[in-house]
């Protein structure tokens, strides 16, 4: 998958590409040149197309080794209700494979028959798995997995096993949350897209390295 159908020149093109980056928003890009807002907001988005796209071809990729799990929530109403069982809100859950990638995937709950099935397709039988107090994560202590969990209303990292933590899956989350805080509300249909553009910036390096393979993925 690549963009086509684009009427703007290839330098604009590029250009945008470079305010993606950057993080700059659509709307100020098109300010800084001179094109039609609409223009830019159509660009970014098949941008984001793009990266779902090729997002998906990685997808089938197994982790092992040492995996973090994580939920989190976006979106929604405020008041009230935050975390777990907020309403409006949009749940993904997280694995990260430590000092490699992250994967997310949007879910209608985080019940345990919801979160297993991808846990299993996705992590390698005898892996170790790190994860929070969350109900939902019992079925780990008697599955092929060595199971190892933080409480975190006591502590965030354990003081007798430094490695028994899920420091790196939540800082994807408060990165994607800086990243997504500048937008005024997503739209649900369209959020998926968003949170596969904070997995790819988290994922692909320096901001040259992204810029290089968003322009092979998209081809200008």
């Amino acid at each position: 998958m690549k963009i086509t159908r684009c009427k703007l020149s290839r330098k604009t093109q590029l250009r945008l590409l470079e305010f993606f980056i950057a993080e700059v928003t659509a709307r100020t890009a098109a300010d800084l040149l001179n094109i039609q807002h609409n223009s830019a907001v159509l660009f970014y988005h098949k941008i984001r197309l793009v990266i779902e796209y090729h997002l998906a071809l990685e997808a089938n990729t197994v982790f092992d080794g040492e995996v973090e799990l994580d939920e989190s929530y976006f979106g929604g109403i405020r008041k009230g209700k935050r975390g777990r069982g907020a309403a409006g809100k949009t749940a993904v859950f997280g694995l990260l494979k430590r000092n490699d990638k992250v994967y997310t995937v949007v879910v209608k709950d985080t019940k345990t028959n919801t979160l297993m099935p991808i846990i299993t397709s996705k992590i390698k039988p005898d892996s170790i798995v790190y994860t929070d107090s969350y109900k939902s994560y019992n079925a780990l202590d008697v599955s092929d997995f060595k199971h190892f969990r933080i409480n975190h209303s006591k502590e965030f990292v354990h003081k007798n096993d430094v490695k028994n933590h899920i420091n790196g899956i939540e800082n994807f989350w408060n990165q994607s949350k800086r990243i997504l805080r500048k937008y005024n509300g997503i739209d649900k249909k369209n959020f998926h897209l968003f949170i596969k553009e904070c997995e790819f910036r988290f994922n692909y390096g320096t901001p040259s390295q992204k810029l290089k393979t968003l322009r092979k993925w998209c081809e200008i």
